[in-house]
């Protein structure tokens, strides 16, 4: 689990492709402390697990379904990504829970500067946005973020200075995609309350009919 408090910008450092999978390697300082093979990082909000260390960088396996779900097949060597180490019980929950699964991309629509803080608009799909709520909290790209805005076709976020310059977001352009993780709390609730309904529709083969029937009234 994470917090999506980014801790630090690490930068593509090389990239092996195969056939449906890749192994890339990333320039990193503050996130390999106490960081051991096996351990998780999240990286644009994807959980990655360590699979070696090297002086200044780490390496992560990326499996076909993740390239499938997030953009990481989208990364170059010398792009910069927003990482973090997994939550420890000692740390503040300064953002929120965050699994590092992700849920989908979005498409940065429009960005509009207001004040101190810039305005990023993210197009995504109904299986997203039925997700995403109002004060709600959405991991973009690995960062915990508040929902300003939703409707059913986009939804906007309000960028603070601090995180601007401490994240990758305010270097993503129009058209660019980002990674998107919403809160597990919704899909949970749709999970149970689709089970209620299946059950509900099945119905109880017991009833006042199936009773008399058989003699038991």
């Amino acid at each position: 689990m994470f917090t999506g408090i980014v801790e630090e910008i690490g930068k593509i450092r090389g990239i092996r492709h195969g056939e449906k999978s890749s192994i890339i390697t990333i320039s990193a300082f503050q996130v390999l402390d106490k960081t051991f093979v096996g351990d998780s990082i999240c990286t644009n909000g994807v959980c990655l697990t360590v699979t070696k260390i090297n002086k200044g960088s780490f390496e992560a396996d990326v499996m076909a379904e993740t390239l499938r779900r997030s953009n990481l097949a989208n990364l170059k060597i010398g792009d910069h990504v927003n990482l973090e180490r997994a939550l420890t019980l000692d740390k503040r929950l300064g953002g929120h829970l965050v699994s590092g699964h992700i849920d989908g991309v979005g498409e940065i629509v429009s960005r509009e500067k207001e004040d101190n803080a810039l305005w990023i608009t993210i197009k995504a799909s109904s299986e997203i946005l039925k997700f995403v709520i109002e004060k709600g909290s959405i991991a973009i790209d690995g960062i915990s973020l508040t929902v300003a805005y939703v409707d059913d076709h986009i939804f906007k976020v309000s960028i603070i200075p601090h995180t601007g310059e401490h994240t990758t977001l305010l270097d993503k352009l129009q058209g660019e995609t980002v990674n998107l993780e919403c809160d597990q709390l919704g899909k949970y609730v749709e999970k149970l309350l689709g089970l209620q309904k299946q059950e509900n529709i099945g119905g109880s083969k017991i009833n006042e009919d199936f009773l008399k029937i058989n003699g038991f009234i």
